[in-house]
Formats: C-alpha cells, structure tokens, sequence
C-alpha cells in the first residue's frame, strides 16, 4: 500500500476565511454591524499570548473589529465576571472568547456560564453543549460549536463527503474534543464509539476504524498496527518531544509515518487541525453576528 494522502489542513482553512472574509464584507455592505471578537486573557502563559495574538491578528484581517483583553494573573472571578458583564452588553463584541486555562482561584465553570450564549463562539456554553447533543442527523450547525471538533469535521466532509454508516472512534473523551467530535459523527451518520484510558483493548478497537479521530494528549500514542488499512485519521494531538540536535519537535498523538504506511487518509502535524481551529473561530464570530442581527444560517 502507498502512504495516506495527506489531508491539508493549511489549505482547508485558508479556503473557509476566504469564505467567512467575503460574507464579513456582504455583512458591512448591506449595513450591518461590523462582526467583533472579543478575546481575554488572564495571566503571562506565553503559549496562551500567542493563541490569543493569534486569533486577533486572524480577525483585523479578516475585516472584523477586534477586542483584545489582557488581564494580570491576580485577577479575580469577580473581576472577570464583570468584565464578561459588560461585554455581554456591549453592541460592537458578537463574539467572546475567554483563553483557557484560567487560573487556580477563578471557577472556570461559572465564568463560561456567565458569557451569552449568543456570544459563545468556543461553544463551551452548557447551552450551546445540549444543542450539540440533541441535534439531529444532517441538522444545521446554527448555533456556536467548538472551534476544534468543528474544524475536524470540515476536515473530514472535505476529505470524504458523505461518511454515513462509517464505523468511526474517537479516542478521547474530554468536553473540549472528544465529546463533541463524537456529537459531530453522529450528525453525519457514522456509528461512533469513544475509547479512552479505561477502553479495555484499545488497539483492537482502533483497528476497527474507517474514521479514527485522536485526541488524548499524548505524543505518538497511537500506533500504526492500531490503524485499519485504508482508514482517515484526523490526529488532534501538539506535543512537543525532544529532537536529535536539542530542541523540540511537534508530534501529533498519532506516530505519524508508522500511520502514514497504512492509513488512506491523515492529517500531518503541524498543517492538520491546528490551523482549522482559528478557522473555525472566524466562521463562528460571523455567524454569531448575523444571529444577532436576526439573519439567518450562513452554510458555508
């Protein structure tokens, strides 16, 4: 067998803020509010500024407004709840986006509670959760989703179309990937399973992919006698592992050219979903500003 064509990521996100960049300017054209993201972060984590710098940067070009937020480490829940409160309220921001993770004294819990829903454009609101959970077979996503799984399923219906009746696993079960990949499966008709670090025999379940979705944060976990001949394997993973001359390399939580030798489909990493994520971001911000203009769905 040939190595797996490599899905690229790169491209497919560069293709959506094309997409979301020209319904931005239809947006201002037709007279309606300039989309605006919002981003706040709490505390110095550089890898956490330059995710956030990131997403700024993404959304000037883009011609939406953005709204950046810096706030010291010793910030309290309170203060951050009311600076959540006012961009809640304020007119311009259409979508907000706290970095996580939060420091030890803030409730992570009850500062995602406390963003709009209308605004959530992560998805992390228990309310935007439950319609993920609840929404029906090829139903329309008008509602914010996590920018990743999003991201994995763009990947994915660019790469294959339909996936119906596809015997997918998603190994990892966390509520920021695993779950709502899982959810986003389902939509598509594929017969899900989750496995995680209590799967009993989680190679023989692997192995049992057409569609196999990692993340589970752990480099090169996955090995490619786990890979079904012919599969796609979307690898969320960004880790960082020594390298020969004594720095670091990105992996992915797939070891990658073991996979590549058997799998149909991969995606590389860095390229693969990690460029989908802000991608996705954008895609929600505008969508969230056409909802609350009162405009509907924009598929895109």
């Amino acid at each position: 067998m040939t190595d797996a064509k490599l899905i690229d990521g790169k491209e497919i996100a560069a293709a959506l803020r094309s997409r979301v960049g020209e319904g931005v300017a239809a947006l201002v054209a037709k007279g309606h509010a300039r989309p605006g993201l919002a981003t706040v972060l709490v505390g110095a984590d550089a890898a956490s500024q330059v995710y956030v710098r990131s997403k700024g940067k993404t959304a000037a070009e883009l011609g939406m407004g953005s709204f950046d937020h810096r706030l010291p480490p010793e910030t309290t829940e309170a203060e951050l709840l009311e600076l959540i409160a006012r961009l809640n309220v304020d007119p311009t921001v259409h979508g907000i986006l706290v970095q996580l993770p939060l420091p030890r004294q803030i409730d992570t819990a009850r500062v995602l509670l406390a963003i709009d829903p209308a605004k959530d454009v992560d998805g992390f609101h228990p309310m935007n959760v439950g319609r993920l959970a609840s929404v029906s077979a090829g139903a329309p996503l008008d509602f914010p989703v996590p920018c990743t799984p999003l991201g994995c399923s763009m990947l994915l219906a660019a790469t294959l179309g339909s996936m119906a009746g596809a015997n997918a696993v998603v190994v990892g079960r966390s509520n920021l990937v695993g779950r709502p990949v899982a959810q986003l499966l389902l939509r598509a008709d594929c017969t899900v399973t989750n496995g995680h670090s209590r799967t009993r025999d989680l190679p023989g379940l692997c192995r049992t992919a057409d569609v196999l979705v990692v993340a589970i944060g752990k480099p090169e976990f996955v090995r490619g006698d786990w890979v079904k001949p012919g599969a796609t394997v979307i690898d969320v993973g960004i880790n960082r592992v020594p390298a020969a001359d004594g720095k670091t390399r990105l992996v992915g939580d797939v070891a990658f050219d073991e996979a590549r030798a058997v799998a149909g489909h991969i995606t590389p990493v860095p390229g693969g979903v990690g460029p989908m994520t802000v991608a996705c971001l954008m895609y929600n911000t505008l969508q969230a500003a056409r909802r609350i203009d009162g405009l509907p769905f924009l598929a895109v």
